[in-house]
């Protein structure tokens, strides 16, 4: 009996983890509202407004080089406005995998720019690919706030911040 309740934890924890992809989690969570771009198409593209859409206590721990913290809970459309004027820029927005940048995204939308992407992966993604990200002295590092425990998962690379 104490074998087969162990296989069925076994089972259970494997399904449980196959589960836990970023793809699973993004097909899961948004609605493909704003065009996903790739890390790898990201990195060979010019000109690009990156914003990132995560809390001050994520930006401050790490970002992509040259992003623009817009946040979420607190984001300001006129804010946003104001520093970038033009509506047809190539703008991407980003968080930790792509879900709350998809809602900034879509705000962007309804504010009248036309090229819009959700950074597909988010900075999980962009990290775990390679990419190189800095902290709030714009000095690399190899740390990246992981937003939570269970969202933490989707980092593999990098040391994983949890702290304020």
């Amino acid at each position: 009996m104490r074998f087969y309740l162990y296989t069925i934890f076994l089972l259970f924890s494997v399904l449980i983890s196959a589960q836990s992809t970023i793809p699973q989690a993004l097909k899961k969570h948004n609605k493909q509202s704003v065009p996903y771009i790739k890390v790898e198409e990201l990195k060979t593209k010019n000109n690009l407004i990156l914003l990132d859409t995560r809390e001050p206590k994520e930006f401050h721990v790490s970002h992509i080089k040259n992003a623009i913290f817009v946040g979420f809970d607190h984001f300001k459309s006129k804010e946003v406005s104001s520093i970038v004027k033009d509506k047809n820029a190539t703008i991407v927005v980003y968080c930790s995998i792509g879900v709350r940048s998809e809602q900034i995204g879509e705000k962007l939308l309804k504010l009248g720019y036309k090229n819009v992407y959700n950074l597909y992966g988010g900075i999980f993604e962009y990290k775990n690919t390679g990419g190189k990200v800095v902290n709030d002295q714009n000095k690399e590092t190899d740390s990246v706030h992981a937003y939570n425990k269970e969202w933490s998962a989707y980092l593999k690379k990098g040391i994983k911040i949890y702290e304020d």
